[in-house]
């Protein structure tokens, strides 16, 4: 990919907000006041690590006109708990293990599930 790219290629940002037992109910807080003060999108709990998420975790997804004001209010209001932002280009590779930013600890994200994952939806239909 040539540089620099056009931020223009971001369709919509995701949030994933991990947890685990013991910061379930924290979540449930946090997830309660985003879908009250943002417009956004929210994706179903995911008790169990799903793609290349290495624990529960669930989504939020946000268009880049709310940006500015959601992640802001992320880093002051996130509570301890651990979270992903990524953009949306197209290329989930990129955007999960290039282009993110984390708020807390970058946790080690399973990127070969992601790559066997695009393989396996490039492969022509037989």
């Amino acid at each position: 990919m040539a540089y620099p790219v056009d931020s223009s290629t971001i369709r919509f940002y995701h949030a994933h907000i991990y947890y685990d037992d013991a910061s379930r109910g924290t979540a449930a807080r946090l997830r309660a006041e985003i879908e009250q003060r943002f417009e956004v999108v929210m994706g179903r709990w995911r008790d169990e690590p799903v793609g290349p998420h290495p624990q529960a975790m669930y989504q939020v997804k946000f268009d880049p006109a709310e940006f500015a004001r959601i992640v802001p209010w992320l880093m002051i209001n996130r509570a301890g708990l651990n979270i992903l932002v990524h953009p949306d280009t197209g290329d989930a590779i990129a955007d999960h293990a290039v282009n993110a930013l984390w708020l807390g600890d970058k946790l080690p994200l399973r990127i070969d599930i992601l790559r066997q994952f695009v393989a396996a939806q490039a492969e022509p239909a037989r």
